[in-house]
């Protein structure tokens, strides 16, 4: 019985063992075809001394469904991003329409792609290696928030500045931050919920781009960085 009990355990525990070994191959292989892609459409990222961004008219004929390019300083987000008719198709999928676990980065369908909206959207995967969106819990320490102030979006014929001036972890279904056109209540809904805030004499009038990503605290959490948008 003894003997038996042995074998069964060892059996176990090297089940164990031959799944977290799959497991782990498994990220190892979507962090791998992550900056494989990555790699490929760097051919794209815009340069300083183009003031028309010719390489984001050149991403756009190639691939329809890319709105622009987004680099954050700081953090390894420097990706194309894309806008289709919902929210879902781009979540595991690459510029080609292809499965890639860590998907693309895309614009909310409810934003005007020009970024007229008062509220424009990005969303991204968090991917624990600092990919994708997952650059962005950086923000949450306060003195990485203090010391990465901006970034930028790059359109055709256009660049666009962003200038960070909140951090928050919230509920999936937050209708004030995920709304288009948000309502007046919500400069004072971000002062006073969010983690980490620098006063910018933001108004109403003004445009903010939000960056999305889950956040692991609570179910159906995310993390959000807020930019007043500029030109």
């Amino acid at each position: 019985m003894k003997t038996t009990m042995r074998v069964l355990l060892a059996m176990g525990l090297m089940s164990v063992m031959i799944y977290s070994g799959y497991r782990l191959w498994l990220i190892q292989a979507d962090y791998k075809q992550e900056s494989q892609l990555h790699d490929a459409v760097m051919e794209y990222k815009p340069q300083e001394d183009d003031s028309a961004n010719q390489s984001v008219i050149g991403l756009r004929a190639k691939y329809p469904d890319a709105a622009g390019w987004l680099t954050v300083p700081g953090t390894n987000i420097d990706y194309p991003f894309v806008q289709s008719k919902d929210n879902d198709y781009y979540l595991r999928r690459d510029l080609d329409g292809r499965y890639a676990f860590a998907g693309t980065l895309f614009m909310d369908c409810r934003c005007a792609p020009d970024f007229t909206a008062q509220n424009t959207i990005i969303y991204g995967h968090h991917m624990k290696n600092g990919s994708m969106f997952g650059g962005l819990k950086a923000f949450a320490d306060k003195d990485f928030f203090d010391e990465n102030r901006g970034g930028t979006i790059f359109l055709p014929y256009t660049t666009l500045s962003l200038e960070f001036f909140a951090y928050l972890v919230i509920p999936s279904g937050d209708g004030t931050i995920y709304s288009p056109a948000p309502g007046e209540e919500y400069l004072d809904y971000v002062k006073q919920n969010a983690r980490n805030y620098r006063d910018i004499g933001l108004t109403g009038e003004d445009r903010v781009v939000t960056l999305s990503t889950c956040a692991y605290e609570f179910d159906d959490a995310r993390m959000v960085l807020l930019a007043k948008m500029g030109q």
